[in-house]
């Protein structure tokens, strides 16, 4: 008997010209011929897993310069997705379709994210890929094991505290580019720009370990969906376009780069054109044939280095070069970090512990909403979401300052710098939450919120600045045996250092270091130093019922976002939505975004289709003061509903699609 076919999302699909419709028929016949190559001897070949391979037309697109994590790129309602048996949500269909055939053909959730996240360093080379790094959250429906794998980029060994500010102890000049603008965050584009900001790649070695921990199909089989689609074409999608247009000018310093997305006049190639990437294909192949050292040593690796120590742009401009050498790659190893699960009401939350803020943040604001009563403040009724209750709105928003006002202080490399009593026990101590809550008051905005003292430690450590981070990519699998991904990767922002290699652009991941190493006479805990890896607010996220025991118990909701420093916001956002309101999955991922930094701020999003009049004034009078800017969250989420099927969500704000069958 044949398998189901993976539905489509229900999102609204673009009007296609003669040209898009053959595209699409080409791609979808290669689905299909992938699935009759991978399947065993014998075997029917299934139904592809059908997407459109041009997504919905980008509404809108700005660059991130008033502080938004990415370039807003419109909003799409996408009605969510119901099966029985499996589930993958990804930030583009391409991705999505990878991993759901990998389903199809036996694989597990941890073969399908690797299928899927390679194709995504394709399809959204922008957001993330081989240059960069992520981190991935694994649960083990057998052997009821969650396992955290830390793929997180390091510092080169020759890296100095200093280098994001100066080129040398003996030249305080600011690394090279030059830029005479520093408004727009031009002076931010010039650093990145730089060798400075590029730190060891990890993504590689997280997937190779993951897939030797807990694969199943054949690490060679994995790479298919993503060669064929580097070597044969797919469509340039409206937000990669969106994306890339503020940064002509930057994507002109690399040869690479330039060729493959603009035109020689310098413009951005017109959305839907057929890009190859043969250079991608032939890197994939490399790490199919050689295995994953070929990216640590060897040929690419030496490549990867001499690109990164460019110290001239494709039109000549000097720039100043990285640091990174042979020993740092060929020395690269992902490591399995302690999950941190944190107690909200009925459940277990389990995320990303240091070097990600992610799973602390967000388990404790949690624990910091713990003695309000949200469920008695839903949002108002309506669609997409409705509109969050301004009382609700600024209780969240409040414990949000309350805890990145921690995380800037204490949270950073733990293999660099411990965290306060050596663990994460304290950061969530219910009672050192409990007493933190008080500060916060029903009708007044901290504005600003305190550091803690957990353990009543006087802190070794000075409050670093608030580092905007930018984009990354999120993707979500439940495999048929009830084990769970959730995968979020990043090459830091918007194509990365704007160098490529081997088809991928390097990440500029070093610019999420603090660039000040000393504030008020103490070290800053987020400061540059050699071979340490950056923080970073990634947080794939997994609810889980308590048990009898108090242990974990049945996995609920498994989530994540890109977004930058965003991202904490975005998924607490989610989480209180269903678990405090019981909105669907779907219903979550739309809602209006709201949230806040440890700043007086609170942004409210702007562009959404809910009127947000009354949380603006709602939050006004309570002394925020509110920001309305474009909030491209990217939640992809997977729950298990109360009769046992799953349900499947894709963000509206950007191109990504859930599949099932």
């Amino acid at each position: 008997m044949k398998s189901a076919p993976c539905p489509a999302s229900g999102g609204r699909r673009r009007r296609a010209s003669v040209a898009i419709r053959h595209v699409k028929f080409s791609l979808l016949a290669l689905t299909f011929l992938l699935a009759s190559e991978m399947a065993p001897a014998g075997t029917a070949v299934p139904t592809p897993c059908a997407v459109d391979p041009l997504p919905a037309a980008v509404e809108s697109a700005s660059r991130p310069t008033d502080g938004a994590p990415e370039a807003a790129s419109g909003y799409t309602p996408k009605p969510p997705v119901r099966s029985s048996r499996a589930m993958i949500v990804a930030a583009n269909p391409l991705a999505t379709a990878a991993g759901c055939e990998v389903l199809l053909r036996g694989g597990n959730a941890v073969d399908a994210a690797v299928a899927a996240i390679a194709v995504l360093g394709l399809v959204e080379p922008q957001s993330a890929g081989l240059g960069g790094g992520g981190f991935l959250l694994a649960w083990n429906a057998k052997a009821r094991r969650l396992t955290s794998y830390d793929g997180r980029e390091t510092a080169p060994l020759a890296a100095d505290p200093y280098d994001l500010l100066r080129i040398a102890p003996d030249d305080p000049s600011p690394p090279l580019p030059l830029t005479v603008d520093t408004a727009a965050g031009e002076r931010f584009d010039a650093l990145r720009a730089s060798g400075r900001s590029i730190g060891t790649p990890g993504l590689v070695r997280l997937l190779e370990r993951a897939h030797a921990e807990q694969g199943r199909r054949p690490w060679a089989e994995l790479f298919a969906p993503a060669i064929r689609l580097a070597e044969q074409g797919f469509p340039l999608s409206p937000r990669l376009a969106a994306v890339a247009k503020p940064l002509t000018r930057w994507l002109q310093l690399d040869a690479e780069a330039s060729a493959y997305l603009l035109t020689p006049a310098g413009q951005v190639k017109a959305v839907g054109t057929i890009l190859s990437n043969p250079a991608y294909a032939r890197t994939l192949k490399e790490l199919v044939s050689a295995g994953p050292d070929a990216f640590y040593t060897g040929p690419l690796a030496h490549a990867l280095v001499a690109r990164a120590h460019a110290s001239r742009g494709a039109d000549g401009t000097p720039l100043t070069a990285s640091k990174l050498a042979d020993e740092d790659l060929a020395r690269y190893r992902a490591i399995e970090r302690p999950p941190v699960c944190a107690p909200y009401r009925a459940w277990w939350v389990c995320g990303m512990g240091p070097p990600s803020s992610g799973g602390l943040a967000v388990g404790q604001i949690l624990g910091l909403l713990e003695r309000f009563p949200l469920a008695q403040h839903p949002p108002a009724a309506g669609a997409e979401g409705g509109l969050p209750d301004a009382q609700a709105a600024h209780w969240i928003t409040e414990a949000e300052r309350l805890a990145f006002a921690d995380r800037d202080r204490y949270v950073a490399d733990p293999d660099f710098v411990p965290l306060p009593g050596g663990s994460v026990a304290a950061l969530l101590d219910p009672d050192y939450l409990a007493a933190r809550s008080r500060l916060i008051q029903d009708e007044r905005s901290l504005g600003m919120a305190p550091a803690g003292t957990p353990l009543a430690a006087a802190p070794q450590y000075a409050v670093g600045p608030e580092i905007e981070e930018h984009g990354t990519t999120h993707l979500t699998v439940v495999d048929p045996e009830g084990n769970v991904v959730a995968l979020t990767a990043s090459i830091e922002s918007a194509f990365g250092s704007f160098r490529m290699v081997g088809g991928f652009f390097l990440n500029n991941e070093l610019t999420d270091f603090a660039w000040e190493p000393f504030a008020d006479g103490m070290p800053v805990a987020n400061r540059l130093e050699p071979g340490k890896r950056p923080r970073s607010s990634m947080a794939p996220t997994l609810v889980f019922t308590r048990a009898p025991d108090g242990g974990l118990g049945e996995w609920q909701i498994a989530t994540g976002s890109p977004g930058g420093s965003a991202i904490i916001p975005y998924v607490t956002q989610t989480l209180v939505a269903q678990l405090d309101w019981g909105l669907d999955p779907y219903a979550a991922a739309a809602q209006i975004r709201v949230g806040a930094f440890n700043r007086p701020q609170t942004w409210i999003e702007d562009g959404h289709p809910t009127p947000a009049a009354a949380l603006v004034e709602g939050l006004r009078a309570r002394g925020h003061e509110i920001v309305r800017r474009p909030q491209p969250s990217g939640i992809a989420t997977v729950i298990r509903a109360p009769d046992g099927a799953l349900q499947g969500a894709a963000d509206p704000r950007r191109e990504g699609v859930a599949l099932g069958w």
